[in-house]
């Protein structure tokens, strides 16, 4: 499947800057990605996060299927009883299938499991075998690609789909949506009331009118979450109304000491592996005789201290094709890819790279290595063939992810942002998700 065509690539194309920017993790200074891999998969324990528990899963997409082509970049929130269901496709490194099931565990607002038992939210028996699989093909990496349409639920909410493999181990696991128009959303950018803030932040404001709902106790019961670009690491939590306008059933969000504001960052570096037979958009080289292909990118730097540069990206997003062989599914192959920042001294902190490619986390697989005497850090992760944003980061205190140090932060960025409204009523078991909106923050379009 061709999920980008020559015209889009075009257009990412243009205005294009130069890519790639270092990211930081807790590895210890000095170790490489590939002795610090383990200890990420160590640990089998479910999370109820979006997490991979194995190192031979890769590629995970889970997404609504629109029947677009762009459909990979929705994220997995549907309205309750929509036609069009959530999609999860990944591939598993091998050469022999394995037996996986599938389950769905229903949580609260703190993505904990609810005490809900399964046939009070679902209609079919909570295990799902996937028989969606293919082997892949035309790679010198062996690996199979599975794919599951996740069975539509009685209502709404947080919802964990866990992946198990042989004995139920976990494998992966990803939070899904689904959401009911119980009341009214308007979220729309605001303007930062700051100094310097609003040239580096961008301000999101809201309302929530409840006139055509049923709600005890709004102003203390609702409880909103507000996310950019459909992150969960930086989402913001525990914003209060700050007014109440009971006569008129609305509460209104808006704030002036930047609770409800996010740095706007810079548009997403970019690379394009789609075919490994002439390198493409910031790729410096490719080696087609080593087993994985080995990909080298184009030396990154800095953009700290630099202008706002505008051009398309997909937000950190990715996609996976095939130049040479068409579905990138099951005939992209896997190549080692090598990431280049340019730094004269180390960071404050270890850096990585981050964006979808890693689940918006700081893995030791793709922590970079400084170089003193080359001044730049370097890292390889084996990564799908396909179009790719990321970003460089550094690890702060409590394992956040500082994106400003080396990528800078614009209010002109362009960046997508959501909002999710949650509501407990009385006498239940659970937090419904009674409200959901999405806004754009300078969108092109």
């Amino acid at each position: 499947m061709r999920f980008l065509s020559c015209s889009s690539l075009l257009v990412l194309a243009a205005g294009c800057v130069p890519l790639g920017t270092p990211i930081i993790t807790g590895t210890a200074p000095g170790t490489s990605a590939q002795q610090a891999a383990p200890e990420y998969y160590a640990d089998k324990a479910l999370r109820y996060a979006d997490y991979v528990y194995s190192p031979d899963v890769k590629s995970v997409q889970c997404y609504v299927a629109t029947g677009a082509q762009t459909e990979v970049f929705q994220p997995p929130v549907v309205p309750l009883g929509q036609a069009q269901g959530i999609v999860l496709e990944f591939d598993v490194l091998g050469a022999q299938t394995q037996r996986l099931t599938a389950r769905l565990v229903h949580c609260d607002l703190g993505w904990q499991p609810s005490v809900l038992t399964d046939m009070q939210f679902l209609n079919d028996i909570n295990e799902f075998l996937l028989t969606d699989y293919r082997t892949g093909v035309g790679g010198k990496v062996p690996y199979y690609h599975y794919r599951l349409p996740v069975p539509k639920v009685k209502i709404s909410g947080n919802y964990l789909l866990v992946v198990q493999g042989p004995g139920g181990v976990p494998l992966l696991s990803r939070r899904l949506l689904v959401y009911e128009n119980q009341v009214q959303v308007g979220l729309r950018p605001g303007i930062v009331a700051g100094g310097a803030e609003r040239y580096t932040r961008q301000q999101l404001d809201f309302v929530i009118n409840y006139a055509g709902a049923n709600l005890v106790n709004p102003a203390a019961e609702v409880k909103v979450v507000l996310r950019q670009n459909y992150r969960w690491d930086n989402a913001r939590y525990n914003l209060a109304p700050t007014f109440v306008r009971d006569a008129e059933q609305r509460l209104d969000y808006q704030y002036f000491n930047l609770e409800n504001t996010f740095p706007g960052l810079s548009e997403y570096r970019f690379f394009d592996t789609r075919s490994l037979q002439a390198p493409g958009l910031a790729v410096q080289s490719i080696d087609l005789k080593a087993n994985p292909v080995q990909v080298k990118l184009a030396l990154e730097v800095t953009r700290n201290g630099l202008a706002y540069n505008q051009y398309v990206d997909t937000n950190g997003q990715r996609v996976f094709e095939s130049r040479e062989y068409g579905d990138g599914r099951s005939n992209a192959d896997y190549a080692d890819v090598t990431f280049q920042l340019a730094a004269p001294s180390p960071a404050p902190g270890p850096v990585y790279v981050l964006g979808a490619l890693t689940d918006w986390q700081l893995k030791d697989e793709f922590r970079l290595t400084y170089d003193e005497a080359a001044g730049r850090y370097t890292g390889h992760a084996l990564l799908k063939q396909g179009y790719y944003n990321y970003s460089f980061a550094v690890a702060g205190a409590g394992g956040t992810a500082d994106e400003t140090y080396f990528e800078d932060t614009h209010n002109q960025t362009e960046n997508q942002y959501d909002l999710l409204v949650y509501y407990r009523p009385p006498g239940t078991r659970t937090d419904l998700l009674i409200g959901y909106q999405q806004t754009g923050f300078n969108s092109r379009q």
